[in-house]
């Protein structure tokens, strides 16, 4: 019998249909793999199954049962628990207050201990092991996902949906959520799992479903199909996972950082004495575990963050003294931001004003202070055909689209500006195959186009695909500097680790 099934399951908004008679069928203490493109209605079938949204038709059923689901504190009461891709905890509380925050039937007095140890009890059983009492803004990403987890565990959740839940984690991080969701499975929990990483649902599912453009294209055990098999039911046509990396003539220095030290915000040490150069027509990648000083470095080449030591030099030229905005018109350095909710766009503003925020007050898109909203439009549309963003209007609001789409509008704003650098930061964080493929390919042709392109990223499958030289972080240090071709996980592990290459040039 199925533990969850979905029959026929269809939800407007306005005209736009984002789920066209969905079914799904989810076995009990099973990992069941949900995959699709960014847009292919994966997190608007999540917000039904947990009460956030309601459908408009098709059923639901659980345990056996047909059930309506309105509000989320059903879903949790018919033991259903979300694991959000951004995390929604209160940094200044604790473990503990976290995971009760809202619990019903608390009363007026409320034992910490008592719950604490509760807390402890279930991270033992699952080997969630985590010290209750810690304040949350103490804790790495992986132990905050831990907390959602044991907040969802705590309210006797037996099935869990987790949405993209390795976005934002480190590799040592994933492998150990990884480990985790076989515990849970073991323990006869259920996992929904919508991941756009194809090695994390062969490493752990039982079953997978795939959607595009609403609808399901394809059921499969993990047993019976293989990568590209599902790439293919993803995206509708053959993908290919590798990026050729073409060689090109390699130019004069163009970026040069020399001996930069910087701080963080909480005044802690982020970058020591971090030296590299990056040529026209290169690709130099940064790799290593997150929290290394590689936002931090991106952030003083763009002057985002200001330097306590060295220097940044464009065509030999120092401009460390730039503002952002200079650094961007006069050094011509375009910046991904790793952060595109955040930094890289503003949410509340349509796409066709994304596009122009860099160079909103310049020409063509502005004259005589006022901005010229037909020319805006016509930019808009070009580049949505041109970098393939789907989307109802250029005119809808940027928080509407998926994250692969809102990458898009990034990208095309900070390439369209034919900058002669450009800094990109987690281009592919949270994309699915068919995203990853065109922002990589983009990469790629403005390489060819000569650009001198900083790679930053934590996943090194990405910076060994396109990169011509990979400079490893730890510790706010440069600890080595190879080629794809001399990277192996052992090598690559050491330096991640922070054990130094003798002689470090960048």
């Amino acid at each position: 019998m199925s533990y969850l099934k979905l029959d026929n399951i269809t939800k407007k908004f306005g005209e736009f249909t984002a789920l066209d008679g969905v079914d799904l069928e989810i076995k009990k203490a099973s990992i069941h793999a949900l995959l699709g493109e960014n847009g292919a209605g994966k997190t608007t079938l999540m917000n039904i199954i947990y009460g956030l949204y309601q459908p408009d038709g098709g059923d639901i059923h659980f345990k056996g049962e047909k059930v309506s689901i309105p509000t989320p504190r059903e879903a949790i009461h018919q033991g259903i628990g979300m694991i959000h891709q951004h995390f929604m905890l209160v940094d200044t509380l604790t473990v503990t207050e976290n995971i009760i925050l809202g619990l019903e039937g608390l009363g007026a007095s409320i034992s910490l201990k008592e719950h604490e140890e509760r807390i402890e009890a279930i991270g033992q059983e699952f080997d969630f092991i985590i010290d209750p009492r810690t304040e949350i803004w103490k804790l790495p990403m992986g132990m905050r996902q831990r907390v959602e987890i044991l907040k969802a565990l705590y309210r006797n959740a037996d099935m869990l949906i987790l949405d993209e839940p390795t976005s934002i984690l480190a590799p040592s991080e994933i492998e150990t959520l990884l480990d985790g969701l076989n515990r849970l499975r073991a323990g006869g929990k259920t996992i929904l799992f919508i991941t756009h990483k194809l090695d994390e649902v062969m490493a752990v599912g039982d079953n997978i479903t795939v959607m595009r453009h609403g609808k399901v294209t394809g059921h499969s055990k993990v047993a019976d199909t293989n990568v590209n098999e599902i790439a293919r039911m993803m995206v509708g046509r053959d993908v290919i996972l590798d990026v050729n990396r073409p060689k090109t003539d390699v130019g004069e220095v163009v970026l040069q950082v020399d001996n930069a030290s910087a701080t963080d915000e909480r005044g802690l040490q982020a970058l020591t004495d971090v030296s590299l150069s990056l040529r026209k027509g290169e690709i130099l990648g940064i790799a290593g575990v997150d929290g290394n000083g590689q936002a931090e470095l991106a952030e003083v080449i763009t002057g985002m963050r200001d330097l306590d030591a060295g220097r940044v030099l464009v065509n030999g030229e120092d401009i460390s003294h730039l503002s952002v905005d200079d650094r961007r018109h006069q050094a011509s350095i375009s910046y991904v931001p790793e952060d595109r909710h955040g930094t890289g766009l503003v949410l509340d503003f349509s796409v066709a004003d994304n596009c122009i925020m860099r160079d909103y007050s310049k020409p063509p898109y502005s004259k005589n202070s006022i901005i010229q909203s037909s020319k805006v439009d016509e930019t808009a549309d070009n580049w949505v055909k041109k970098y393939d963003i789907r989307l109802h209007s250029v005119h809808q609001q940027a928080r509407y689209l998926s994250g692969g789409n809102q990458q898009k509008i990034v990208i095309a704003r900070e390439v369209e500006c034919d900058p002669d650098i450009i800094v990109v930061m987690q281009p592919c964080k949270g994309l699915d195959i068919g995203a990853i493929n065109a922002v990589q390919d983009t990469i790629v042709e403005q390489k060819k186009a000569g650009k001198a392109i900083l790679y930053i990223s934590t996943e090194l499958e990405h910076i060994l695909t396109i990169c011509d030289r990979i400079g490893v972080m730890c510790h706010g240090e440069i600890t080595g500097v190879i080629t794809p071709e001399e990277a192996n996980s052992e090598r690559v592990g050491r330096l991640m680790a922070g054990i130094k290459d003798q002689e470090v040039v960048c």
